[in-house]
């Protein structure tokens, strides 16, 4: 198969150096080839703890398209990031061999043949017990990413910051779409049942009953409006019930306020600003994660890549948190 690497990767090193980020003192932010952090390339997951993973798809909107271009301006925008981190203490490039692993092979006219390239191309991944950073892309790609987990570790435990709920049955016809990963992926029995948590929902929904789902299978939800007023101890909270429990991370840019990321494709006002998903995500500090993901970031309609350049931000954030 085009897509398959396994088959053209040389032979698993015994010494495997830290990648570094380029030496900005040497040669400019703006200058070199773009990749996430200005790390190497390294399409060799036998070399890596942590592959930073682009997955350019976005067949999957239902409203404003664009997401298919997220993670080259999410590269752009992390030319500007630094290896410390004064809050979380703590260097993430140091600690693990992380490289920009290159974007996967996808199909952007067929969405159920992307999502089993992306299962087969993660899973490739997974089988050298690197974890895996994804950026999307729209958020249909997690189901695809969650079945490649699941063939590594079983069901796992979800923590999902989004506007949206992501439970919805279909759309025109189709089971799949940036709407209903969470639904099918606890159809598929991918997650461990309650333990999902989602938090910063909020706007409109098509009927009362659209929250029923999350209900019947003991979801933890914190509306946006409960944040507003409680802040984030109330994540922190339920985060101690996780605690050992191998976790899956997803943040959809649209959980953060359009004010601070109007570059997605279904913006919801009354979100997070930009320095209370930065508190949200370090809230996660600590656990068992086997994966994460950042997705739903649109350029075309970024103001000033004020939300790539978040997305960049929040995405080393993920990377301190392992």
């Amino acid at each position: 198969m085009l897509y398959n690497r396994a088959a053209l990767m040389p032979a698993k090193k015994t010494v495997k150096p830290h990648p570094q980020p380029t030496d900005a003192l040497v040669y400019p932010r703006f200058s070199g080839l773009s990749t996430f952090m200005r790390l190497p390339h390294v399409p060799r997951p036998s070399d890596l703890d942590i592959a930073l993973i682009g997955v350019p798809f976005d067949t999957g909107t239902t409203y404003r398209p664009g997401a298919r271009f997220g993670p080259r301006h999410v590269r752009e925008q992390s030319s500007i990031i630094r290896p410390w981190n004064p809050v979380l203490k703590t260097n993430p490039f140091e600690k693990w061999r992380i490289a920009d692993y290159g974007d996967l092979s996808i199909n952007p006219l067929a969405i159920e043949d992307t999502f089993t390239r992306i299962t087969t191309q993660l899973s490739e991944v997974l089988t050298q017990g690197t974890r895996p950073v994804c950026v999307g892309g729209d958020h249909s790609i997690l189901l695809p990413i969650l079945r490649a987990i699941h063939k590594r570790v079983g069901p796992v435990a979800l923590v999902q910051f989004d506007a949206h709920n992501d439970t919805w049955g279909g759309y025109f016809g189709s089971p799949h779409s940036h709407g209903t990963p969470v639904r099918r992926a606890v159809e598929e029995g991918l997650l461990l049942e309650g333990f999902v948590l989602q938090a910063g929902l909020r706007g409109q929904v098509y009927s009362k009953d659209d929250f029923a789902f999350g209900r019947e299978h003991g979801f933890h939800v914190l509306t946006c409006e409960e944040l507003h007023r409680s802040g984030i101890k109330s994540v922190a909270g339920i985060l101690k019930r996780f605690r050992g429990k191998p976790l899956y991370f997803t943040l959809d840019i649209d959980v953060v306020d359009p004010a601070f990321a109007p570059g997605t494709g279904t913006p919801q006002v009354g979100g997070l600003s930009s320095a209370q998903i930065l508190d949200l995500v370090r809230c996660l500090k600590g656990r068992r994660l086997v994966g994460c993901d950042l997705v739903e970031v649109s350029p075309p309609y970024d103001r000033g890549e004020i939300t790539s350049l978040l997305a960049a931000n929040l995405l080393y954030e993920m990377l301190c948190l392992f």
